[in-house]
């Protein structure tokens, strides 16, 4: 598939691994992407991201996805859910880091160190989905390649905490789609 991407594309794809790297992380996550578009400069994915305000507003993101790891990953959409059920997850967090301290329920993976060359980090599966997502979304689209602003659609169109910060700031697949192709987004392919 790698094949199909476009110089673009790959970029974002390899500045992912290197983003990994530096937070040592054991793999290569959905937001190691998001982090790589959000450093691009010249490409469709940074226009649209430049177009919706996104652009320069890095620090807002990861704050976002902080707290995000902080609930243990979870959205918001869910912590209504659970609350719909009588369950406080802010009690919980609380009570949690109260005992492990504070951040205990992030993911907290994190390498040996070794840097770069101590190993090759695989992708995690939410950052396989969207590599995949986003071939659908070339595909649904007739392009014969994958860009950046692929990537960018598959990180909106995945439900879950990502696409969910990316909304609260402006950027949801309707409204890439908007600026990239003028339209509202109908009829592509987006993950359900």
């Amino acid at each position: 598939m790698f094949e199909r991407f476009t110089k673009d594309a790959r970029a974002v794809v390899e500045e992912a691994v290197l983003q990994s790297e530096r937070a040592r992380a054991d793999r290569v996550e959905a937001e190691h992407m998001l982090f790589a578009l959000l450093d691009r400069e010249g490409s469709r994915g940074s226009f649209a991201l430049a177009s919706l305000g996104l652009a320069g507003r890095r620090d807002s993101v990861e704050r976002d996805l902080a707290e995000a790891r902080r609930r243990g990953g979870l959205s918001r959409a869910d912590a209504e859910a659970l609350s719909g059920l009588g369950i406080d997850l802010s009690e919980i967090v609380s009570r949690v880091e109260e005992v492990h301290g504070e951040g205990a329920l992030g993911s907290g993976r994190t390498s040996g160190g070794g840097g770069r060359w101590a190993r090759r980090r695989p992708f995690a599966q939410g950052a396989k989905d969207v590599l995949t997502q986003s071939l659908r979304i070339a595909l649904a689209r007739r392009d014969r390649h994958i860009g950046d602003e692929h990537l960018l659609m598959a990180l909106t169109a995945r439900p879950g905490v990502l696409a969910e910060v990316l909304a609260d700031h402006g950027v949801t697949y309707e409204a890439v789609a908007r600026v990239l192709y003028g339209e509202g987004g109908g009829g592509v392919a987006k993950a359900g």
